[in-house]
């Protein structure tokens, strides 16, 4: 095994290595050649957590996506049928992006690329920043060969965003706004080449080229991120924000509320899927403050589905809903509030803890992501198979609940009382005023 590839097994959750062999497998029976790629392999090897998986393969990539969601139970979220693209989401919340190497010709700043199929170097070369030109083979003559056709690893280690060519803002003007974004998240410095590059961009107007859609595109990416609210005041600072709304800068730019949210998601336990849509949280805050009317031109500016659109709009009458279910008095067990919660949408909890002013539904909150639900994940497969449970079947997850309940119901067991303390010995006699010992009298 490769350094890399003992890199990469102890930087994943155990759900994402079982997707990872997964998809090894469905390329190793299609025949074609699949690489780990861009912002996993950045993550890694820069020491941060990895959130999604891309994979980039020299052949059929939506056709292989679909194969490994039915295979594996996932869902493919969205497909790119011109990038030769799509997204999948797995049973335990892991993501992944699979998508075909290719090539990117641009006709003018800002137009649709015209797509032909490349090998994964003609790809890494075509991409946005160095960092992010980076690539893992999962080959099994190869597996764990780290291919840097733009020598990203050594900007990695110096903590530099760097731009893969002359005209990588030229070529796709969202890439204007993606540079801060990377530079908020990662803290890294801006090459000074990349910043005079920037700069030029900028002085040129290429963004007034950025589609509606490369603008809701990378406000999603924004809402995915740890921290978006520091994003956002990073953009109205660059004065990029102001791009695809006026209005959004200034006081109606609602900071507080994102402040808010990151110290809400600061209370989730990393690694754990919480049916989190990041989504709906970030645009009901980013049109919180706005009025009705530009709420509508908002939408109109990035071209928003309305299906997107009314996730966020309901999100705020079904938390409520939650809210008073979480008031009820029959919450006091524990068991009982944990399967309240566990099935509640990660949504509408971080709403409530951003939004609610009940202390009651707070506590109980806090409660079950830093007692209960801990104490329900210490309830391991193994366990359940010791008890006569067989993983995939229905009676696995009756023995997995009833686990449950009796771990977090037990009572805590009385420490044991100390034992008793021996008598003190008599203490010596007092001297006397002259330094001796009073003489005792004898019976």
């Amino acid at each position: 095994m490769s350094d890399y590839m003992f890199m990469l097994e102890n930087h994943l959750t155990p759900d994402q290595n079982r997707v990872l062999v997964e998809v090894e497998s469905a390329a190793a029976v299609a025949g074609v050649n699949l690489f780990l790629s861009g912002g996993a392999v950045r993550d890694m090897i820069g020491g941060f957590p990895i959130r999604d998986l891309d994979f980039t393969v020299e052949g059929p990539a939506v056709k292989i996506a679909k194969a490994i969601a039915h295979r594996t139970k996932g869902d493919v979220v969205a497909t790119d049928e011109h990038r030769k693209r799509a997204e999948l989401r797995f049973p335990g919340g892991v993501t992944a992006e699979i998508a075909m190497a290719r090539q990117e010709r641009y006709g003018k700043p800002g137009a649709k690329p015209q797509i032909t199929p490349a090998t994964i170097h003609e790809d890494l070369r075509g991409r946005d920043f160095t960092v992010n030109s980076l690539a893992l083979s999962l080959n099994r003559a190869s597996r764990g060969l780290l291919l840097d056709p733009t020598n990203g690893l050594a900007d990695l280690e110096r903590r530099e965003l760097r731009a893969v060519g002359n005209y990588t803002f030229y070529d796709d003007p969202i890439r204007l706004l993606r540079l801060i974004r990377f530079r908020v998240r990662l803290g890294f410095e801006i090459a000074e080449r990349t910043r005079s590059q920037y700069e030029n961009a900028r002085a040129a107007e290429v963004d007034k080229y950025i589609s509606p859609e490369a603008f809701y595109h990378e406000l999603m990416n924004i809402a995915a991120e740890p921290n978006p609210g520091d994003i956002l005041q990073a953009l109205e600072q660059e004065k990029l924000l102001q791009l695809i709304a006026p209005f959004l800068a200034g006081p109606k730019l609602n900071l507080p509320g994102f402040a808010k949210l990151l110290k809400a998601r600061q209370l989730l336990p990393f690694g754990v899927d919480v049916h989190l849509d990041s989504a709906a949280l970030f645009f009901y805050l980013l049109n919180e403050k706005i009025t009705v009317k530009e709420r509508t031109q908002l939408a109109r500016a990035i071209a928003m589905p309305r299906a997107d659109a009314e996730r966020w709009q309901k999100l705020e009458p079904r938390a409520k809903k939650l809210e008073k279910e979480l008031k009820a008095a029959g919450l006091q067990k524990p068991s009982a509030l944990y399967h309240v919660l566990a099935k509640a949408p990660g949504e509408q909890v971080l709403f409530l803890l951003v939004k609610s002013t009940e202390r009651l539904v707070l506590d109980r909150i806090r409660n079950y992501y830093q007692k209960y639900l801990p104490a329900a994940l210490e309830v391991t497969e193994r366990d359940v198979i010791a008890a006569g449970g067989q993983p995939g079947t229905l009676k696995f997850q009756k023995i997995r609940d009833h686990l449950i309940v009796t771990r977090l119901d037990a009572r805590p067991k009385k420490a044991p009382a100390p034992p008793e303390e021996p008598p003190a010995p008599p203490s010596p006699a007092a001297p006397a005023r002259g330094g001796q010992p009073i003489a005792r009298k004898h019976a």
